[in-house]
């Protein structure tokens, strides 16, 4: 039987929750993670009846896009519908998980998703995250050079666009000199000594860096290791809000409402007049009102979205 733990593992690989916006609660939201799964629901919102609906088929998770708890609950008396839910999810030992603005901010997320059903093209991410990516500066000896950059190449670093095991190596000397309290690799107590040493320099992502530091560790000879996180103001081109892309052929405004009304098998689509033709269109899944001047400067005829504020709409 499979674990909560083992399925929020793969969830977040995929979308891992470091991207999630700061106002955003995704992630385990009740449950344990060591409880063992039978089944799941995959839903848009986890309210009262997917609870029931969970119940009646055996199922004991339940993975939304909204989280139910978006800030903290002071009290659950069941004075409205999202204390209802949890605790009739708790009652049932029914597990609640949210993958909400993470799995939106992921390149291979909601967004190319709608891209795809549009069957835009050439589609990149329409404003790319600040702070996502990394950079591990650390000094390695130079027995242990090569392997100790592969570690950590392997964990997950020196990915950059369609490039991997990137990384950049420069040679030096290194001085320490070790205490009494000291257990040094190399060198003898109270006495300085000079080590060819090489740095290396690799990017990653921040979810990886757990991982990273600890492969860097399991193979680094030294007590004590010299190196360095850097938080990097570069955007990340794959993660990041909404998409931009191209149409295969530019069409008509109404032409394109058709294509999205077919597309989505929509009733209704709430629309302002155009009578540009259109070839680029930006999107965002869920409330992307605040993209709008990002889809104008980025030369988009068109703007998709769910949700739209009233005087922005206007």
């Amino acid at each position: 039987m499979v674990k909560l733990k083992d399925i929020i593992r793969e969830i977040e690989l995929y979308a891992p929750p470091i991207f999630q916006e700061n106002y955003d609660n995704s992630g385990l939201i009740v449950g344990d993670s060591e409880m063992e799964i039978h089944g799941a629901i995959i839903c848009l919102d986890a309210i009262e009846s997917v609870i029931d609906e969970a119940i009646e088929k055996k199922c004991n998770l339940v993975i939304a896009h909204h989280p139910i708890v978006f800030s903290g609950l002071k009290s659950i008396t069941g004075k409205n519908y999202i204390e209802k839910t949890i605790i009739k999810a708790i009652k049932n030992d029914i597990a609640i998980y949210a993958a909400h603005t993470n799995l939106d901010n992921v390149y291979n997320g909601v967004n190319q998703k709608i891209a795809q059903k549009l069957k835009l093209k050439n589609f990149t991410i329409l404003d790319p995250m600040k702070t996502t990516l990394r950079k591990l500066q650390v000094l390695v000896p130079q027995t242990h050079y090569e392997i100790v950059r592969q570690s950590i190449l392997n964990a997950g670093a020196g990915n950059i666009g369609n490039y991997s095991n990137c990384s950049f190596n420069t040679q030096g000397i290194g001085t320490f000199q070790a205490n009494k309290h000291a257990n040094p690799y190399v060198g003898n107590i109270h006495e300085i000594h000079y080590e060819n040493e090489y740095k290396v320099e690799v990017i990653f992502t921040k979810d990886k860096e757990n991982a990273i530091i600890q492969a860097m560790r399991d193979l680094h000879p030294y007590e004590e290791i010299a190196y360095d996180i850097l938080s990097l103001e570069n955007t990340n081109p794959y993660i990041g809000a909404g998409l931009i892309g191209e149409l295969e052929n530019e069409c008509k405004p109404n032409e394109f409402l058709s294509l999205v009304k077919n597309a989505f098998q929509t009733a209704c689509i709430r629309y302002t007049e155009s009578t540009k033709n259109i070839k680029t269109v930006a999107l965002c899944g869920g409330s992307g009102s605040f993209l709008l001047p990002r889809a104008i400067a980025k030369g988009a005829q068109a703007f998709l979205t769910a949700d739209f504020k009233y005087h922005q709409f206007f």
